[in-house]
């Protein structure tokens, strides 16, 4: 590690006192940094220094600290933060480009949670904490030198004892390419071709949607989804296969103006209670969930009499509690989960799949025994590293599953990937109005991410069943 001297700047950048690292923690006060719409505050006891810094309401309102260094060097961020009017995100900004977002846990006093990693560049650097959710308190950061990565220690076989030859001859190959290259990836297919048609790469990997063959869908619109051709149409010229389901409700679709039926995934378009419908197995909302996975079952069988190895990604962003099967807590959707997974590799005797979990939170692991690959969905703009996501699922599966970046809004910098060793297995920006969104991705930055070394697309994964 270089060695490096940081700089934080007291009441302006105007104000600054040195002082020495020598590959030592060191803490910065917030109170002593650059506030921006923001303010000093000393109502809730226990913060550190004279103050904490709040009224973080505003888009724009924001606290930065000025951290110099001697050279480059990565460093540990670690935020103590007070979550006093619940469960909060911030937007980490280092020197006005890369964004990584870091959630705050509801509290009733200051805590403690990882803000990831900061990569210093030689000379002055800032770390802006801007608002994204709002209402938290800031009370200080401390940075400390990076320790190099350990070798990963991937589990060698898949959760499921019945993985068919196809699904082994993937998992192989994602265990032969991690941690020394990242697939390209994209949400949809005709997008994939849109980056062909922009970029002059194709991704390696296209994640298709099942959220068109959930039957409280069909029963409005028929039986319109072509993602099952679309999976097999990427499969066949030599590409790798992702699926998520935004599984539309089973029932209680309110389908009003503002809660049209089409989005029955959202907990707000639905009073589908996943609790309820789970307490029992006699229950007609029970009896409807297993009407849904068995059509889903359908169209997975259809892939594996292809010859489709699909990485399956089911009940995403549970945490979050925006869609329907996180929002009655942790325990409903692991339970969900499970009988997800037995319902379709035990009853359906479906061999193809390997199984991800989309979630960070360890309370809401369903257990290493039922998943294979780990990821999270990361919206930040600045084609960040993610180190924060990828650090925290690297504790929850103890390094023994590998780690996706499932959906991102901007697609990730290589060379920043590597500095910070956020070994992601792929990355696959989302569809329309961020995979075409300068705000998000300039075609340019595509290129230079989709032509790096490190980054592998459709024409340089040809042949990986037998790799």
């Amino acid at each position: 590690m270089l060695g490096s001297y940081l700089v934080a700047a007291l009441a302006s950048a105007a104000s600054i006192s040195i002082v020495s690292c020598q590959n030592t923690t060191q803490k910065f006060e917030a109170e002593d940094a650059v506030l921006s719409g923001t303010e000093v505050d000393t109502a809730t006891p226990g913060f550190s220094g004279t103050g904490y810094v709040t009224g973080f309401d505003e888009a724009t309102d924001k606290l930065t600290f000025h951290v110099e260094s001697s050279g480059q060097a990565l460093y540990d961020l670690s935020i103590r933060y007070a979550g006093i009017y619940g469960e909060k995100r911030t937007s980490v900004v280092l020197n006005n480009g890369s964004t990584s977002e870091v959630l705050f846990p509801a509290t009733d006093v200051f805590a403690t949670v990882s803000g990831g990693q900061v990569l210093l560049e030689e000379g002055d650097n800032t770390i802006d904490f801007v608002t994204n959710w709002g209402w938290y308190l800031i009370d200080y950061i401390t940075i400390t030198p990076s320790a190099p990565r350990a070798p990963h220690d991937i589990t060698s076989t898949l959760v499921n004892p019945n993985a068919n030859d196809n699904a082994y001859a993937l998992y192989t190959y994602l265990q032969s390419i991690y941690g020394k290259k990242i697939l390209s990836g994209q949400q949809d297919l005709s997008w994939a071709d849109w980056i062909t048609a922009q970029v002059g790469k194709t991704p390696a990997l296209v994640s298709v949607d099942f959220i068109d063959y959930s039957p409280s869908r069909v029963e409005f619109q028929g039986n319109v989804s072509t993602a099952v051709e679309d999976a097999i149409t990427h499969h066949e010229r030599g590409g790798i296969v992702s699926v998520l389901w935004h599984w539309n409700a089973p029932a209680g679709l309110y389908n009003t103006d503002a809660e049209p039926w089409w989005s029955g995934f959202y907990t707000e378009a639905t009073d589908f209670d996943v609790a309820a419908a789970l307490a029992d197995t006699t229950n007609a909302n029970y009896t409807l969930i297993l009407r849904d996975i068995d059509a889903i079952a359908v169209q997975l069988k259809r892939l594996e009499d292809a010859g489709v190895p699909v990485l399956f990604r089911p009940l995403h962003e549970a945490e979050g509690g925006w869609f329907w099967w996180g929002a009655q807590g942790a325990e409903p959707a692991k339970k969900l989960y499970a009988l997800l997974y037995d319902r379709l590799t035990e009853y359906h005797g479906i061999g193809n799949l390997i199984w991800m979990w989309n979630s960070i939170a360890q309370e809401w692991y369903p257990g290493s025994d039922v998943v294979d690959v780990l990821s999270a969905d990361v919206y930040a703009q600045g084609h960040g590293p993610m180190s924060t996501q990828y650090n925290q699922l690297i504790d929850l599966g103890a390094d023994k599953k590998m780690i996706a970046a499932a959906e991102v809004g901007s697609a990730p910098l290589p060379d920043l990937l590597e500095v910070y060793e956020a070994d992601w297995l792929y990355f696959a920006v989302w569809g329309d109005s961020f995979i075409n969104n300068a705000e998000w991705n300039t075609v340019d930055v595509l290129k230079e991410i989709y032509n790096h070394e490190y980054v592998l697309t459709l024409d340089e994964i040809q042949g990986w069943e037998t790799q």
